[in-house]
């Protein structure tokens, strides 16, 4: 039989998780090939690329997009256990689910140019649906990215925000340009970087770890301004998002200047680059190159 689509192996992983225990990926793939009665040949099938088992990567969309909609746990990295919500949907119709997940997924992109969570408009032409894929696939490494840092400790968030600007090249080759530090008068400042060597151009920032659809407001960024001399610069990072208030107050100021960067805005910078990422699939797609072709003499007897 074809290999079964996204949606139909929802509410299956749900069943096979709402005993409570400590599930990977690799444990599923096994009992859902059952469950589908995929022959060896279905549950081993690749991508004609070469790049990955079609089936395994159907289950960790799946399982990705449960964690990111609050069905499933992640205690840490690759293990999964449901939750009380997805103990609760595990019992609903196939068709519940996704329009739960759909709903949700749509909650949280909201505010972010995004597609529908793994919908594909047939009515676009091949290289469109490319696109489109790319767009929708890298938007679920942003929400991944985010996830992770949730998952970390305050101090190691702290340490990526200060790695994320190096690479951005912010300190250039000044030697330890960048250092995590809290001041006792700070107001919340997390660390800084100088931009030269005797220091005379310097950047503060303030990191704050919280759950994506938290809101930061205006106090917050106020208390972090006046903790900034008025040469210096800051910059407010979170995994969050910012009010109105917040975001109209930071692009008034000139003394000191401020950059806010909230949780989506940080999962790009961190995916663009390269920071903690390596490179899964490249697609390679060709042209005629006409200089070439070109050269050569056309057939003038043909279109006679």
């Amino acid at each position: 039989m074809p290999l079964p689509h996204n949606n139909e192996l929802r509410r299956p992983i749900l069943k096979l998780l709402s005993d409570g225990q400590l599930w990977r990926k690799s444990q599923l793939i096994e009992p859902l090939a059952q469950h589908f009665n995929l022959n060896e040949d279905e549950r081993n099938a690749e991508y004609p690329s070469g790049n990955g088992n079609i089936f395994a990567d159907k289950i960790s969309w799946v399982l990705s997009y449960h964690a990111l909609t609050g069905l499933l746990l992640r205690p840490k990295r690759g293990v999964y256990q449901i939750s009380e919500l997805g103990k609760a949907y595990a019992v609903k119709s196939d068709a519940e689910i996704v329009a739960f997940v759909k709903e949700q997924m749509a909650l949280r992109n909201k505010d972010t140019k995004t597609e529908n969570f793994d919908e594909v408009e047939p009515n676009l032409d091949p290289r469109e649906q490319l696109e489109q894929s790319f767009r929708i696939i890298r938007q679920a490494v942003y929400d991944e990215i985010l996830e992770t840092i949730i998952s970390k400790t305050a101090n190691a968030f702290e340490k990526l925000v200060i790695d994320l600007l190096k690479h951005m090249g912010y300190g250039g080759k000044v030697e330890k340009s960048a250092i995590v530090t809290k001041q006792s008068r700070d107001g919340g400042i997390d660390g800084e970087i100088r931009e030269d060597v005797l220091g005379l151009g310097r950047i503060f920032i303030q990191a704050k770890r919280y759950q994506h659809h938290e809101t930061i407001g205006r106090p917050a960024i106020q208390t972090f301004a006046g903790a900034i001399n008025p040469q210096d610069k800051g910059v407010f990072i979170t995994t969050a998002r910012y009010s109105k208030d917040a975001l109209e107050y930071a692009q008034n100021r000139s003394s000191p200047r401020l950059v806010l960067i909230d949780g989506q805005q940080l999962a790009e910078y961190i995916y663009h680059y390269g920071l903690g990422m390596q490179t899964e699939q490249i697609f390679s797609i060709k042209k005629l190159d006409s200089d070439f072709w070109d050269e050569m003499p056309d057939d003038m007897q043909k279109g006679k």
